[in-house]
């Protein structure tokens, strides 16, 4: 009996999913998708049996009631193991959950909280080059910003003079992984051709960063309480220790993970700010009445309610991680009236859900306000996440939020932004979702409300 499919494109066998995709950008084609077609759309891409979710209780089914029916897609492990190894965003099973325990503890609140003086010190450090009228290449900062805070706070260690290197190399393996992605498969890696000779010189160059690393606080055995210590210190229920290898795994995927989505979600925020001047007036007085001339501090961030909403509202439009990867089932899964079989690929697009006229009103505009007045608790759990959910829910999201949030009143309590090149922003749409070509912006010096002339209260009632 054949299986009832759902919905979805008769494209051209194999090759035309991939076309179709090209001709506009991954992100808008995936959402065409779902608002022509529905909450569960079936198409083949580069081959494979693809089922996109869209609906909130679907993706529950996904990521929560039925984890484990779902293993990370093959194709996932493929195209990103020459990069994270085996580390928490690949791995499965037992092996998974030994390491998420050890890594959690990184993540704990109250050692968040005490990250928070280092991201505002660096933030600092990034501006104090900066004067009215410089011109800077947004993305570029905030990468470097967010890469010297991972490192301190996670590894304790200065990467300041190597930071533009491990940008362009992430950027790199980025792309590379996205044509692997749309070809629909991973060149073996004997075979001398220049996709596979390149993405071997960035893991080399990366591994001959981080490995130095491990290996001297291997050698040191100094616990200076960061990440790095935890996870050498480590130890399974016979007493044996991660393997160097183990460790290298795990300390990629959070140093690239720790970085490259708060960077997005912050060079997505300078873009949209700078493209909604009332939106940013209304941040601007917010911080003016908070914080004065004083740099932020978490116990800044309860008051600070506009400017959460404001990186809220640029993660609901721009999510870094737009799609999640993909996950098989072990077995046949029924879902929304269809047999999902075996093997198949079942994947989710936050940027697509997060755009859903029926959870956000105006979907595709940007407002802030929308979360001023418990939208949160109003809309179904899984019609807004950015840090994926369930138990696999991203292991650092208070990290990235908190981060996030603290850059985005540093930087704004003293400049405003401009877009530099006029038009609509591309999608550099590989791994994560960056603004292609980079962000050409110009720094302008803000004129501050005094804070006696703007209470908070007022700040915060400001139209947009």
């Amino acid at each position: 009996m054949a299986i009832q499919r759902p919905p979805g494109p008769n494209f051209f066998p194999y090759i035309g999913g991939v076309i179709a995709m090209k001709r506009t950008n991954p992100p808008s084609f995936f959402l065409n998708l779902a608002r022509t077609y529905g909450d569960v759309v079936w198409y083949q891409l580069a081959g494979t049996d693809v089922y996109q979710l869209s609906h909130p209780d679907h993706i529950q089914e996904l990521l929560v009631s039925n984890i484990h029916v779902y293993h990370k897609g093959d194709m996932d492990k493929r195209v990103l193991r020459q990069t994270l190894g085996n580390g928490l965003v690949l791995s499965d099973g037992d092996f998974w959950k030994r390491q998420r325990k050890l890594v959690a503890p990184a993540f704990h609140s109250k050692r968040i909280e005490s990250y928070a003086e280092t991201m505002v010190d660096f933030a600092g450090k990034v501006m104090s080059g900066w004067t009215d009228g410089t011109r800077i290449e947004m993305h570029r900062e905030m990468t470097r910003l967010t890469l010297y805070i991972v490192s301190k706070t996670l590894y304790d260690t200065d990467v300041t003079e190597s930071a533009d290197g491990i940008g362009e190399l992430v950027t790199t393996l980025a792309h590379i992984g996205n044509q692997q992605y749309t070809q629909g498969f991973v060149p073996p890696s004997w075979l001398p051709i220049p996709q596979v000779t390149e993405a071997r010189r960035a893991v080399q160059a990366l591994n001959g960063i981080i490995m130095p690393i491990i290996e001297a606080r291997r050698q040191s055995g100094e616990d200076r309480g960061d990440l790095l210590s935890m996870l050498l210190q480590s130890q399974d229920e016979d007493g044996s220790q991660m393997t160097d290898q183990q460790v290298r795994d795990e300390a990629v995927t959070l140093f690239l993970a720790g970085h490259e989505t708060t960077s997005n979600a912050l060079s997505w925020t300078w873009a949209l700010l700078s493209q909604h001047p009332e939106a940013e007036a209304r941040l601007h007085a917010e911080l003016d009445a908070v914080l004065g001339d004083r740099p932020p501090t978490f116990a800044d961030l309860p008051k600070l309610t506009f400017t959460d909403a404001v990186f809220k509202e640029a993660m609901r439009l721009y999510p870094p991680a737009w799609a999640l990867t993909g996950r098989q089932p072990q077995e046949d899964v029924q879902l929304a009236g269809y047999t999902i079989p075996k093997n198949s690929v079942v994947i989710t697009f936050p940027y697509v859900v997060h755009r859903d006229a029926r959870w956000f009103e105006n979907p595709d505009a940007f407002r802030p306000e929308r979360w001023l007045d418990g939208l949160e608790k109003r809309i179904p759990k899984y019609a807004y996440f950015p840090f994926g959910g369930g138990p696999r829910v991203c292991v650092g999201n208070q990290f990235a939020l908190m981060e996030g949030k603290l850059i985005l009143a540093a930087l704004a309590s003293r400049y405003q932004f401009r877009l530099t090149e006029p038009g609509p922003i591309g999608f550099d749409a590989a791994i994560t979702l960056r603004p292609q070509g980079g962000l050409p912006m110009r720094v302008e010096t803000r004129v501050k409300h005094h804070a006696a002339e703007t209470t908070i209260e007022e700040a915060q009632q400001i139209p947009v």
